[in-house]
């Protein structure tokens, strides 16, 4: 595999990889993007409620908004996957989120930027004017940053105590308005490991919903935590929250390889984004613990062609740099293939 993938992406250039992902089917095409719209569409007015959440859901019944444009084909990584490697202040070997711009595109050839609270120098205390920065880096080197992982710890929107769980959904209004300052579509909250009290659960995440909607932010539920062992989690609980959700799914966050490609398959048809994640690789690419062309061709047989984010992580900055590339190399060809067939 690491012949064909590595050898193929060496002969090609990026203007090669363009033209082979717009030569297909026009007709097929076509159809694959009114059967996405078809499914992200009908969305609005779905019934709702917990109760829903014991029904498995059909990919015509999802509540989704509209997806933003120019991201088919997209690839770019999720900012965690560098936490080795960023720093408050930029030395030899690190750098810090405001060069991640520069070097996604400069070093990797990649655009698409997947926020975590955690990559922030301090997320306590970002105001307005990083934000502006950070965004302002991303415009001038052609990124876009499309989610914000609100991955803070110690807060709780599913307890049943209201002031802690008001407490929990005030931080996360106040990521909101930061992810609504950079331009993001997405942003999702931190699942718990525990199975919450689901009505509770969904009261607050349709608060959080309608809170988005004003500021042109969507809320994603992410296959994670206490959802990792039901492979309809993801479709289910959109189905109670009812609007302004959509699906951002994880390929690695699954309990095991039964239920991993059981869940997606249900979760793509859904989805508006994709941690493409990987944990170690071999040296040709290799990948033991689950297919990563298997979960790559249930997305796109389900309709799903981005943006993938790429997730994954090496303490080595140049082995880091080699893996992403690698990663990115077998999206593209695979991608490629895929519209050429």
């Amino acid at each position: 595999m690491a012949d064909t993938y590595t050898d193929t992406a060496a002969r090609l250039s990026h203007n090669d990889w363009v033209s082979i992902m717009h030569k297909s089917d026009p007709d097929q095409n076509a159809a694959d993007r009114r059967s996405r719209r078809d499914v992200l569409r009908v969305s609005r007015g779905v019934l709702a409620g917990a109760a829903a959440l014991a029904v498995p859901l059909s990919a015509t019944a999802t509540p989704c908004t509209n997806e933003p444009s120019g991201l088919d084909g997209a690839i770019g990584i999720v900012t965690a996957s560098a936490a080795a490697h960023l720093t408050t202040v930029a030395r030899k070997g690190q750098f810090t989120l405001l060069d991640l711009p520069q070097i996604l595109r400069e070093e990797l050839d990649l655009r698409v930027i997947d926020l975590n609270t955690s990559s922030f120098p301090d997320f306590a205390i970002v105001n307005e004017k990083y934000c502006e920065r950070l965004r302002a880096a991303a415009d001038r080197f052609g990124c876009v940053l499309t989610n914000l992982k609100m991955n803070q710890r110690g807060i709780d929107m599913n307890n049943p105590q209201k002031d802690i769980r008001q407490k929990a959904l005030m931080e996360y209004k106040r990521s909101i308005d930061i992810a609504s300052r950079l331009g993001c579509h997405w942003a999702r909250p931190l699942p718990q490991t525990q199975k919450p009290d689901i009505a509770i659960h969904v009261d607050s995440y349709r608060e959080l919903c309608d809170y988005a909607a004003d500021r042109n932010v969507t809320m994603l539920v992410e296959n994670f935590g206490w959802m990792q062992n039901d492979p309809d989690s993801v479709s289910s609980l959109l189905r109670a929250i009812g609007h302004n959700a959509v699906a951002g799914v994880d390929t690695g966050n699954w309990s095991d390889n039964d239920v991993r490609y059981t869940g997606l398959a249900r979760s793509f048809p859904v989805a508006v984004t994709c941690d493409f994640k990987a944990r170690k690789l071999g040296r040709g690419g290799e990948h033991k613990e689950y297919d990563l062309k298997r979960c790559f061709d249930i997305g796109w047989n389900a309709g799903f062609r981005g943006p993938w984010a790429l997730e994954h992580g090496n303490a080595d900055l140049k082995q880091f740099y080699s893996e992403l590339k690698m990663l990115r190399n077998m999206l593209r060809m695979w991608m490629a293939e895929a519209r050429v067939r």
